[in-house]
């Protein structure tokens, strides 16, 4: 919470108010949207989810002290000494009152964000990293972890809402951080999380089929996105992937400085892979020969990324690129762990068609062909469905053996997911061979080191560097790189 108190009317500004009721002139000590998290002397904001609609909490906010509610609509029983503020759409208007209450950190930022379907998590954190070794104290808002300053704790959404986004921007500024690397979703847009936030730049890494279940058609997935170009200032830079069939429909509409990159065009950052292997890339990057820790051609696209965001930035071009090379992949995104007898074991967050083909054609190009390639696949329940059959497919197709098991299958019954997934082999046969299914994460796990012998590889994709598993609204403690390490070398 910010130390200092702000006045209704000031943290209230340009939300769109059509009507108020009650004292403007009051000191607010905080703003929420949970009624939980209600105190003495807050702002509660009456949002409008998916499932549950704040307006139906306004009573207990008020209850447990707030004296201000920011609403659609005044309720029907009015309290002495509380203010309400009645806007038509609480959802944008709460990115406004909290960029209002904690005083705007963003404008006192460097704030990238970075959108697309892939990529997001290694772009920003490399940045994080780079920034940060060219001796930069910065800010990392993002699928794994938010980091202030070198202060980091665990994220539970890959964008967080519009009050936790000012609250920990507040604490960067506090931690007189410059620069900030941010994931931004599509969720997160859609729903307005950014409302009210200033970016000095914003990065497109590509786009591809995820979250049909929430946007319901691709072209509103890709509007969601173009959202984060569209609202940039004339100041602000936007960098696009010229590769990406939608690289320059995302900044078709900006006011932003537009710079390109590319692995196959030209291009305003031009890069090409020299060398690929299990220990790393080989990169010529603006004739400047790199090598990356990373492995893989869409890791490529996130080098390459990173090095046009320092340009843009004004860095010098040798000192980006060494730090480059310093640089790992985060956690669970395409990690090798040797095993006994040769066998390489890789975990991955893969868990759209786009990026398990990426992977898996990785793999391909890298290997021998001499070992056997065996996969272990799950879907998420209670999610987009339409790509179970996809990543079947993708899986059955590109790898010598597939293991179908759980993911988190949230309120779903896992085998339904695998059900759903074995329907994307029935337009081909051949594949139905390769594949088996093993229901629990474990033991399908297990099932794929038993297979496995001299120099195999498997990969265990889906979960990365999540440490749990959902079941039916518990979340159990689960590791696939823990696990999969502790049976490769037992």
């Amino acid at each position: 919470m910010k130390k200092t108190p702000g006045l209704l009317t000031d943290i209230v500004y340009k939300t769109g108010i059509t009507k108020t009721s009650g004292s403007m002139e009051k000191d607010i000590y905080d703003v929420v949207s949970d009624s939980r998290s209600a105190s003495k002397g807050c702002l509660f904001v009456a949002v409008k989810g998916l499932t549950v609609d704040g307006h139906d909490y306004i009573e207990e906010a008020i209850n447990k002290g707030a004296s201000a509610i920011l609403c659609e609509r005044i309720p029907d029983k009015v309290r002495e000494n509380v203010s309400y503020i009645v806007v038509s759409e609480t959802a944008k208007a709460l990115g406004i009152a909290a960029a209002n209450f904690y005083d705007h950190p963003s404008r006192k930022l460097k704030l990238i964000g970075v959108t697309g379907t892939n990529g997001k998590t290694t772009v920003t954190r490399m940045l994080y990293e780079v920034f940060k070794r060219l001796g930069h104290r910065c800010g990392l808002i993002s699928t794994i972890s938010n980091v202030v300053h070198e202060r980091e704790t665990e994220s539970s959404l890959t964008t967080p809402d519009a009050i936790t986004i000012n609250n920990l921007l507040h604490q960067m500024v506090e931690e007189k951080c410059e620069y900030v690397f941010m994931e931004v979703s599509s969720h997160a847009l859609a729903q307005s999380r950014v409302n009210g936030i200033t970016f000095t730049g914003a990065i497109f890494t590509n786009f591809s089929h995820d979250h049909l279940d929430y946007h319901k058609s691709t072209k509103e997935y890709l509007n969601s996105k173009q959202m984060l170009f569209n609202d940039l200032e004339e100041d602000a830079f936007a960098l696009t992937n010229l590769d990406d069939k939608n690289g320059l429909i995302m900044v078709q509409n900006t006011k932003a400085d537009r710079k390109t990159y590319s692995l196959q065009a030209m291009a305003d950052y031009k890069g090409r892979v020299l060398e690929n292997s299990f220990s790393g890339l080989h990169l010529q990057i603006d004739d400047r020969d790199v090598w990356c820790n990373l492995v893989g051609k869409f890791n490529a696209y996130n080098v390459l990324t990173v090095y046009a965001t320092g340009c843009i930035r004004g860095k010098n071009k040798e000192n980006l690129l060494t730090a480059i090379s310093a640089s790992k992949a985060p956690e669970g995104r395409f990690e090798l762990i040797n095993g006994n007898d040769g066998i390489k074991g890789i975990v991955d967050y893969a868990h759209t068609p786009d990026a398990l083909k990426n992977i898996l054609e990785t793999i391909n190009e890298i290997r021998t062909g001499n070992e056997k390639l065996i996969t272990v696949l799950g879907c998420g329940g209670d999610r987009d469905k339409t790509k179970r059959g996809p990543m079947a497919a993708i899986a059955a197709s590109l790898s010598d053996k597939v293991i179908f098991t759980s993911d988190n299958p949230r309120s779903e019954n896992p085998q339904k997911i695998i059900n759903d997934m074995k329907k994307g082999l029935d337009l081909d046969p051949a594949l139905k061979s390769k594949y088996l299914v093993v229901t629990n994460r474990k033991e399908a796990i297990n099932v794929a080191c038993v297979m496995a012998t001299n120099s195999d590889i498997i990969l265990v994709a889906g979960k990365g560097h999540e440490k749990f598993q959902e079941i039916k609204g518990v979340k159990h403690p689960f590791d696939d790189k823990q696990i999969l390490h502790h049976l490769l070398n037992r």
